[in-house]
């Protein structure tokens, strides 16, 4: 299980007195439990897995936004940091699929639901999440979709 290797990185990471490792594994676990708390109150996912890669997902997307506005906020050095925060929980996301393997994964659904337009982008988008959410970032996986149903 991922929680698993988390825990053994941040134990690795004490041991060996690397700090920002530590302090992104910290983050990492304080998300992870944030999003337990919410998950006693609504649906919670059936995949533990799958609850805490969606976490992973939404901290690598808040810190590359933040990566950004640093840059052309020319505060290079928070810039820094937050890149290597997200390699350290980068590590622990399950390996993504690359363009060809999503625009392939794109057209078999898109073949397989007998989509023909924009007007089926929700139903092929559903259908993808479902089947590769913890591969896949579903913001560049939309551009696929809207360009293979254009």
């Amino acid at each position: 299980m991922i929680r698993d290797d988390i825990k053994a990185a941040q134990i690795t990471a004490m041991k060996a007195g690397d700090k920002e490792t530590r302090n992104a594994v910290s983050l990492i676990q304080s998300a992870i439990k944030n999003r337990d708390i919410e998950a006693r109150t609504g649906k919670a996912p059936e995949n533990d897995d799958a609850l805490v890669i969606e976490v992973l997902q939404k901290m690598v997307k808040q810190r590359r936004e933040s990566i950004d506005m640093f840059t052309k906020g020319g505060r290079q050095e928070l810039a820094d940091a937050e890149t290597a925060e997200v390699a350290v929980i980068e590590r622990f996301l399950p390996q993504q699929m690359s363009e060809a393997e999503t625009s392939a994964a794109i057209e078999a659904i898109k073949a397989e639901l007998g989509a023909a337009g924009m007007k089926d982008m929700g139903r092929v988008m559903a259908e993808l999440k479902a089947r590769h959410a913890s591969e896949l970032d579903m913001s560049k996986a939309s551009g696929l979709v809207k360009a293979a149903l254009s």
